[in-house]
């Protein structure tokens, strides 16, 4: 187990800590980011982190974490238990819980996809209320290194409540989300969750990287070099590392299919109507008319 000395804290903080003891497992991007932001928002809150020791020393360096150990027993008296890895992870991890966690404590996650989360959390006992969570947050690089402590700020957190004793939970997982800057939302269910996902993250994802290996494969490195704004703006997310994204696909491959098949009919009629003028001006239209949708409501 590793410690060091918190910094000073300020005498009089902002807002009392809703959690007094924050255990974040897997400190990657995301995880990471909140354990910065936890810690700098409530630094009178204990910060644990668990992940591989090569990351705990980067956490320790930074100051995103209180105490240290890639031994899950060290959250054995956190009362909040945020896990943060690969969605198999966290279906892997949640049987362990009930023997890890000795006091009551509120579980969440910030996994992509929530059906299987979900699944494996009934077997929690109702000490350990469970509220799936995904913020909707992210960058073009994973891991610790690309942890900023406003990673969430002005984002949507999604949530999706579990079973019995989950209003409480809840009630006391809201304040901790919006001290982080985020925007709570409450999703109906797991299944919602995952079919609106499949659309509106899983399939840009996997569409800008289809492009990049297209592109890329097609031109080459020398011919790379004359692209434009375009090709950079939209394969932003070609950047994403694969480790995540395996997972978000097995889990969610039944919503994501579908979404495929519809854009791959999409792309088909364009190939076959290439000549067709109205047909280009009815698909760009129609695109102009939800991108400005898209951008107004986050104006």
């Amino acid at each position: 187990m590793l410690q060091h000395p918190a910094p000073t804290a300020p005498e009089a903080p902002a807002t009392p800590a809703p959690f007094d003891r924050i255990a974040v497992v897997g400190l990657g991007l995301v995880g990471g980011s909140i354990a910065l932001a936890a810690r700098a928002t409530w630094p009178q809150a204990l910060v644990i982190g668990v992940d591989r020791n090569a990351v705990l020393e980067q956490a320790m360096v930074r100051h995103a974490i209180d105490v240290a150990s890639d031994d899950l027993m060290i959250i054995s008296e956190a009362n909040l238990v945020l896990l943060a890895t690969p969605v198999a992870e966290i279906v892997r991890l949640m049987p362990r819980l009930p023997d890890c966690v000795r006091t009551d404590a509120v579980v969440t996650d910030v996994g992509s996809t929530k059906r299987a989360v979900m699944a494996a959390a009934r077997g929690l006992p109702a000490r350990l209320p469970f509220i799936g969570g995904h913020p909707l947050a992210g960058a073009a690089r994973g891991g610790f290194e690309a942890a900023r402590p406003d990673l969430c700020v002005g984002r949507l957190w999604l949530l999706v409540p579990g079973a019995d004793g989950s209003a409480d939970a809840l009630g006391k997982l809201t304040p901790f989300i919006e001290g982080l800057g985020a925007v709570p939302i409450v999703v109906a269910s797991a299944a919602e969750h995952d079919r609106m996902l499949a659309l509106l993250s899983h399939l840009p994802q996997l569409a800008a990287s289809a492009l990049m290996a297209v592109v890329g494969e097609g031109v080459g490195a020398e011919g790379l070099a004359l692209a434009g704004r375009g090709l950079v703006d939209t394969t932003r997310l070609a950047s994403s590392p694969a480790d995540i994204w395996r997972d978000i696909c097995a889990t969610n491959a039944d919503e994501i299919g579908p979404a495929l098949d519809r854009l791959i009919v999409t792309l088909q009629q364009l190939r076959d109507r290439l000549t067709a003028g109205e047909e280009i001006d009815r698909l760009f239209e129609s695109a102009r008319e939800w991108r400005e949708r898209l951008v107004a409501d986050r104006a």
